[in-house]
């Protein structure tokens, strides 16, 4: 059993911001990072937009940052989240240039700030179109230099260990312990307990095939959370980027940054016609719902596959100075970005909703935490405005390092049983955890994508029964692997995304429902 102070479960920005800090404050401490993929694949790491804070105090002010968060939260943020979000980005964005981030600088030699979608203001701070990238990067060079963290890469969190899997609990209250985990490489079970365990885990996109997220964000940690009893909520705010790349046969779609728009580019269906001022006055930079809704609504009229973003009238230096890899993904497709429309369709981009927590991203259950994309923190409610995912990742993974320094969880004297799968069999049958998956993904896609209604989800309960029955037989009968895990993982996610779809009686933001609208 290995035995550590810190558990984080996931490598992108939220869990190595979080362990850097730790770590560094108390080089005595260990942390142990587990991560399914590689050390730097997450959501993170395809993050193009950028980071939203507020530098420029003479356009801008933090009223102006809240305001528009709250707007597109749509009644549904916490006031008091929000403003301390945007209060603190500042001073968390540079910590990260301290730690040797890169963002890009205008000719003045202040940072670049682009402006995006249901932002009133230029206050995204990027670099180039690879934010992301670069902060990954940043980060994992700073955790490789500290001796206190263990990274283990191609480790599958199985399941959070709580009072029933051990013998005898005294706690009264639910508490964590740590997890079971999978080595990937070699199919071993271990058992990693720890004082303190955080899910920085991502997002869910693969529930929905068609998504801008990597093939990792299966929903994992909300679904361990939810078996674990940790409360859940928000989940039918399910955020569609409307302008993901269309491939004909694409599962992992690649992202057409919102900041396209914002530098001019229009959106135009099949006939040419451009559409967007039709339904919003803001037109291509209304903000993601209404263009993803607006799209899907053009897409069910025509039976289109997708619609197109014309770039051609655009400054086409600026364009490949800002955008140059996704002029470059264009022309490997040989798709010509100064003569030729980009063929787009929404994709399933960020969950806003999931593992719920406070302030200091304690959720329900005794010592554990989540932060990221995981976690339900209240800033983004109903629809979540563009680049406040990495702000929120870095200002929540301070807020647990404040916490636990100050209140240092002790180490449980407890066993964690092994890992028991007696009676188990290698599974031969690889084809139907991959039949299932596209069942539950098509099933997603059809019956719980962007426009709802009531029969349509109590259709997909019936549906996704089914595909439960199957995988729980299969994970009870068979050796465990990550592919099995993810698979009943993403039918935990999905069953969350449509019970909380049918008890929302009210549209709002990201979701929406046709049966809610008032005749």
């Amino acid at each position: 059993m290995l035995e550590t102070h810190y558990l984080v479960i996931g490598s992108g920005v939220a869990g190595l911001t979080f362990s850097v800090k730790i770590a560094e404050k108390f080089p005595e401490q260990k942390v142990v990072i587990v991560t399914k993929g590689s050390e730097d694949e997450s959501n993170t790491k395809y993050a193009q937009g950028g980071v939203a804070v507020v530098l420029n105090k003479e356009e801008d002010s933090f009223k102006k940052h809240i305001k528009d968060t709250l707007i597109a939260g749509d009644g549904l943020c916490k006031e008091s989240v929000v403003e301390m979000v945007v209060k603190e980005g500042p001073q968390r964005l540079n910590e990260l240039m301290e730690w040797g981030a890169n963002f890009d600088e205008d000719s003045t030699g202040n940072l670049d700030l682009g402006k995006e979608g249901g932002h009133s203001e230029y206050r995204i701070v990027h670099h180039k179109d690879l934010t992301g990238a670069e902060v990954e990067r940043t980060l994992l060079k700073r955790v490789h230099q500290l001796p206190n963290i263990t990274l283990l890469s191609h480790h599958f969190a199985i399941d959070l260990v709580t009072n029933h899997h051990i013998k005898n609990s005294e706690d009264a209250k639910l508490s964590c312990y740590g997890a079971y985990v999978l080595n990937q490489k070699n199919g071993n079970i271990i058992r990693i307990k720890a004082n303190a365990t955080l899910l920085a885990s991502g997002g869910i996109g693969c529930v929905y095939g068609h998504t801008t997220n990597p093939v990792v964000a299966t929903g994992d940690g909300v679904a361990m959370a939810y078996r674990a009893k940790a409360r859940i909520k928000d989940m039918e705010f399910v955020q569609f980027h409307p302008t993901a790349l269309y491939e004909e046969n694409g599962e992992s779609a690649f992202l057409i940054s919102e900041a396209v728009r914002g530098f001019g580019a229009y959106l135009r269906n099949s006939k040419g016609y451009r559409f967007m001022p039709d339904y919003d006055e803001r037109a291509e930079l209304a903000s993601r719902d209404i263009v993803s809704q607006s799209i899907d609504t053009e897409l069910k009229k025509s039976g289109d596959n997708h619609v197109y973003l014309d770039c051609t009238h655009l400054d086409m230096e600026g364009f490949k100075k800002h955008f140059p890899t996704i002029y470059d993904k264009c022309l490997s497709l040989h798709i010509n970005v100064e003569t030729d429309w980009i063929p787009v369709v929404p994709a399933s981009h960020y969950l806003c909703g999931g593992i719920k927590v406070n302030k200091k991203g304690k959720t329900t259950v005794e010592n554990l935490f989540a932060c990221g994309e995981c976690s339900r923190t209240g800033l983004h409610g109903a629809n979540r405005l563009a680049s406040n995912s990495l702000l929120e990742a870095l200002v929540y993974a301070h807020n647990i390092f404040k916490y636990l320094s100050k209140n240092k969880y002790k180490s449980k004297d407890i066993v964690i049983p092994e890992w028991n799968d007696e009676g188990t069999v290698i599974p031969e049958e690889h084809v139907l955890i991959k039949h299932n998956l596209k069942r539950l993904q098509a099933l997603m896609r059809d019956y719980v994508g962007i426009v709802r209604s009531n029969k349509r989800l109590k259709r997909a309960i019936k549906h996704l029964d089914l595909i439960y029955a199957e995988v729980e037989d299969l994970y009870r009968e068979s050796k465990i692997t990550a592919s099995l895990c993810e698979l009943r993982n993403m039918v935990n996610v999905a069953h969350l995304i449509i019970t909380q779809s049918l008890e929302r009686k009210e549209n709002k933001g990201g979701y929406f429902n046709k049966d809610n609208v008032k005749k």
